[in-house]
C-alpha cells in the first residue's frame, strides 16, 4: 500500500510540474544520503513517520445488503496518515536557487489539491473511499529536524512537510450475516 501511495505522489508530480522540470528532476522515495546525490537534480520525498489518524478513527460497522437476503458486515477501515519530508537537491550544493526554486514548484503543485485526484491514483489507492486526503505545510513530526539532518549525515535544508491519510483495510474479508425479514410480536 506505502509503494502505491510513493507511485501516486510520483504520477502526480510528473503530470503536474513544468514540463521541463519534469523530465530533467529524478523524483525518489529514497533517504537522501550518498547514494541518493549520485542522481542529481532530484525531489526526495523521504517518508518518515506512518501513524494511525486517532481523530478519524471509527467504530461504526457497515452493513451492505445484497438481494439473497443476506448482508455483509465490515469493519470501518483504519485511517492512516503517511508523513513526507520532501527536499531538493542540485548538482551544486551551492545554488541554493535552484533548490528553491524546484521546492517551490512542488510545493505548487501539492498545495493545489487537498484529496489527491483519481487520474493518478495508482495500485490499491484506486477507489479508495474516502477520498485520499493532504495537507502540506503544516508541523512536521519529527522531534528535532536538525537531529535528523546530523543522522543522515547531511546539512540542513529547506523542506516541505507533506500528510497523506490513506484508508487501510483491517479486515481480510467481510462476514456475511443474514438479514432480519419479519418480526413476530
Amino acid at each position: 500500500m506505502l509503494q502505491d501511495l510513493d507511485k501516486t505522489i510520483e504520477e502526480l508530480l510528473k503530470c503536474e510540474l513544468l514540463p521541463d522540470l519534469a523530465t530533467q528532476v529524478t523524483i525518489s522515495f529514497a533517504p537522501p544520503n550518498k547514494e541518493f546525490l549520485k542522481s542529481l537534480p532530484a525531489i526526495s520525498l523521504f517518508l518518515y513517520d506512518v501513524r494511525e489518524n486517532l481523530d478519524l478513527r471509527s467504530n461504526e460497522w457497515s452493513l451492505e445488503r445484497s438481494s439473497n437476503g443476506t448482508a455483509m458486515k465490515k469493519r470501518p477501515p483504519a485511517r492512516v496518515d503517511c508523513s513526507y519530508l520532501i527536499t531538493a537537491w542540485s548538482n551544486d550544493a551551492a545554488d541554493f536557487q535552484t533548490e528553491h526554486k524546484l521546492l517551490g514548484e512542488v510545493m505548487k503543485v501539492l498545495l493545489r489539491y487537498r484529496q489527491l485526484p483519481e487520474a493518478v491514483l495508482q495500485g490499491s489507492l484506486a477507489q479508495q473511499e474516502p477520498p485520499i486526503r493532504t495537507a502540506i505545510l503544516r508541523p512536521n513530526l519529527l522531534q528535532s529536524l536538525g537531529e535528523f539532518w546530523q543522522a543522515i549525515g547531511g546539512t540542513p535544508k529547506a523542506a516541505l512537510n507533506y500528510t497523506v491519510t490513506i484508508a487501510v483495510s483491517v479486515d481480510e474479508a467481510a462476514e456475511s450475516v443474514p438479514l432480519v425479514v419479519s418480526k413476530t410480536i
